[in-house]
């Protein structure tokens, strides 16, 4: 029996309306009656006002999506006794004046704090560094500080809407350093899409932090601005849209094979996206030994005959699947165990997901729309993973970047390394117990107290053993 596609409530779509309402029986009933016709979900009632004549509410209402909050609006204001006075974003609301802000760590309340922390005494610890620029490690927050850096041309799902669009997300992310892994990250939106003028203004800037966190970047510029940063800067660069994904994706993959009792070598896998995502997903899969890899984008199967893929696709399949010939998705996916999606919305036809092999795994990560829809979908799969927060196992780049980044700042690492990478996944993975591995829970929440530290030692070690670390790891009890 198909199973029809259906809209998903989302809190990211919340609404609060202010309701003048004529004061007589039945009435709120109707109000209550129109949001469910709409597809919206009621949720908490506040009494504003009461008169004899009206009441004054401010009612919380979940849409689907935004088209449907404003029609909802509009629909009330059509009924008879019903006032609209205000409606309310919760989403816009929260953002209001923007998610962080700069504190200072010493209270400065008197002439004297003020001299040691100003003038005259910054003097003096301006001249211990300009002795020795190794003690800017420790007595600046050079030591914990990221800048989180985009120009603005790949934002989310929602392409090249310019470095300003793009501000809130680099805030949600410096938020998210600094709530799971007390880093402290800076959002910079530059106002440039050369990205030669990306890699200089990153250069120029990159004295005051002790890594960089490339963002939102389109490929295949990002591909460039990333490998000339590693070169010519002796801080950490790490991409997210890159390597954050295929860390959580190895992960989740691992577990997910664990699950159905296949070794991760022996599974055929099909990466549908050949961009940033896709092919570090599918680089580092290779490294974890992965041995069957194809890579897909909008034109099918990338394979080496083709003219129109750049350098970066043709040497991804020329290292991992110098076989690969002319075909569709379709064909792709046909007899393949593993469907990975890194593209855009519902590209994988159910005919499409019937023709896998078992086990079958499907991780459908667009957001907020993924390949295939999940309600449809995933009974028909052994392991289904999505990269909503309203499905089980979300695959998120936040249960990566934050432990990442804590390792690399506490080893002081100059680069970060594919072995840093492969450690950082094993520890994710990990952070789920074997005895708690089920086709729902391949991955550990965002909010799981284990999953930045159990990362940030991974990567420590990994770092001192690939020779990149400044400073050895904490050996742990010794503080």
């Amino acid at each position: 029996m198909e199973i029809a596609s259906r809209q998903v409530l989302s809190p990211a779509y919340r609404l609060v309306l202010r309701l003048e309402i004529d004061n007589r029986p039945g009435m709120f009933a109707r109000v209550a009656q129109r949001i469910g016709e709409m597809g919206c979900s009621l949720g908490a009632i506040d009494l504003v006002e009461a008169t004899p004549q009206h009441t004054l509410r401010d009612v919380t209402v979940d849409c689907p999506d935004e088209g449907t909050g404003v029609r909802l609006a509009d629909s009330l204001r059509e009924l008879d006794g019903v006032n609209v006075r205000a409606v309310s974003d919760r989403t816009l609301l929260v953002h209001l004046g923007g998610k962080i802000e700069v504190k200072g760590r010493i209270p400065v309340r008197t002439r004297d704090e003020l001299s040691l922390v100003y003038t005259p005494g910054v003097a003096r610890v301006c001249r211990v560094i300009a002795a020795d620029e190794e003690r800017a490690w420790t007595l600046t927050m050079k030591r914990n500080a990221v800048a989180v850096v985009t120009d603005g041309t790949a934002i989310l799902g929602l392409g090249d809407i310019g470095p300003l669009a793009g501000l809130p997300v680099m805030e949600g992310k410096a938020m998210l350093f600094a709530e799971l892994a007390g880093v402290n990250a800076f959002p910079i939106v530059l106002g440039t899409k050369n990205p030669d003028e990306v890699i200089d203004t990153v250069v120029r800037i990159s004295p005051g932090f002790g890594g960089i966190n490339l963002e939102d970047i389109a490929a295949p510029a990002c591909f460039y601005v990333e490998r000339r940063l590693r070169e010519l800067l002796d801080i950490p660069v790490f991409h997210d849209d890159q390597h954050g994904t295929a860390i959580v994706v190895l992960a989740a993959l691992r577990n997910a094979a664990a699950v159905v009792g296949v070794p991760l070598a022996s599974l055929k896998i099909v990466i549908a996206g050949a961009g940033a995502a896709g092919i570090a997903t599918a680089r580092l899969l290779a490294e974890a030994g992965v041995r069957a890899i194809r890579l897909c984008d909008r034109q099918g199967v990338v394979h080496s005959g083709r003219a129109d893929i750049n350098e970066d696709k043709r040497a991804t399949v020329r290292d991992l699947d110098p076989s690969a010939a002319a075909g569709t998705l379709a064909d792709a996916v046909r007899g393949a165990h593993v469907f990975i999606g890194v593209s855009g919305p519902r590209i994988l036809s159910m005919d499409m997901l019937r023709s896998m092999a078992r086990p079958r795994i499907v991780f459908a990560l667009s957001n907020p729309d993924p390949e295939i829809d999940p309600i449809a979908a995933a009974p028909e799969t052994d392991i289904f993973a999505t990269g909503r927060s309203d499905f089980p196992n979300q695959v998120n780049n936040a249960l990566a970047f934050p432990g990442v980044f804590r390792g690399l700042l506490d080893s002081r690492s100059s680069s970060i390394t594919t072995r840093m990478e492969l450690a950082a996944a094993e520890a994710l993975a990990a952070t789920v117990v074997a005895e708690a591995r089920s086709a729902e829970y391949i991955l550990p929440s965002v909010f799981d107290r284990d999953v930045v530290p159990n990362i940030a030692a991974a990567v420590a070690e990994a770092a001192a053993a690939s020779g990149v670390a400044r400073r050895a790891p904490r050996v742990q009890g010794l503080g």
